[in-house]
């Protein structure tokens, strides 16, 4: 059995329909990035991470830096841990209106020229090829591994916080769900 981090990213710079595609971490997000290095360093030898991974987008790399920098290792890049891949046809005015109606219903159920189902077992195969890791990730990738790792079909299965850490073990090469993060009413970005 191995034990993986999953970590939602800190308070980004800005959100949904700003100038800015790819934000950053505003100082509050910063302080959180550094916060939850400590926490995961904290954590018991067997339990604490040994690599670090993030998705591309800047805010999770910037949240995962400091840990990396902790255990003096470079940042893995993994796409397949990214953010939910919106239609082609909408634009980026629209990605707020589509996320929301996601939230209601199933996985199955997205709208789009993606099978979101599928997705989301991409997402829980990313997670799983690194065991030992602290994955750095967004909240729609997180609730698909959840939904993967638990058999749920909801896309909204939690609403994880700004460096709220989800945990895994990989047994068998399958996600098993340890312990949800914490939870809190947060912007989706």
């Amino acid at each position: 059995m191995s034990r993986i981090h999953m970590i939602r990213h800190g308070r980004p710079a800005s959100t949904w329909g700003d100038a800015d595609p790819d934000p950053g971490l505003d100082v509050v997000g910063a302080e959180q990035a550094r916060a939850v290095a400590r926490a995961l360093l904290a954590l018991p030898a067997g339990e604490r991470p040994f690599r670090v991974v993030s998705s591309p987008l800047r805010r999770c790399r910037e949240t995962a830096q400091p840990l990396a920098d902790a255990l003096g290792v470079t940042v893995e890049i993994d796409p397949r841990v990214g953010e939910i891949p919106t239609p082609a046809a909408l634009d980026a005015q629209d990605r707020p209106g589509w996320l929301r109606q996601a939230f209601l219903g199933r996985w199955r159920d997205i709208p789009g020229d993606l099978d979101y189902a599928a997705w989301t077992r991409e997402v829980a195969q990313g997670v799983a090829s690194h065991p030992g890791a602290a994955v750095f990730s967004h909240f729609v990738a997180l609730n698909a591994a959840v939904s993967a790792a638990t058999g749920g079909e909801a896309v909204a299965a939690f609403r994880p916080d700004h460096v709220s850490v989800t945990t895994f073990d990989l047994v068998d090469g399958a996600l098993i769900l340890a312990d949800k993060g914490r939870e809190a009413s947060t912007q989706v970005l």
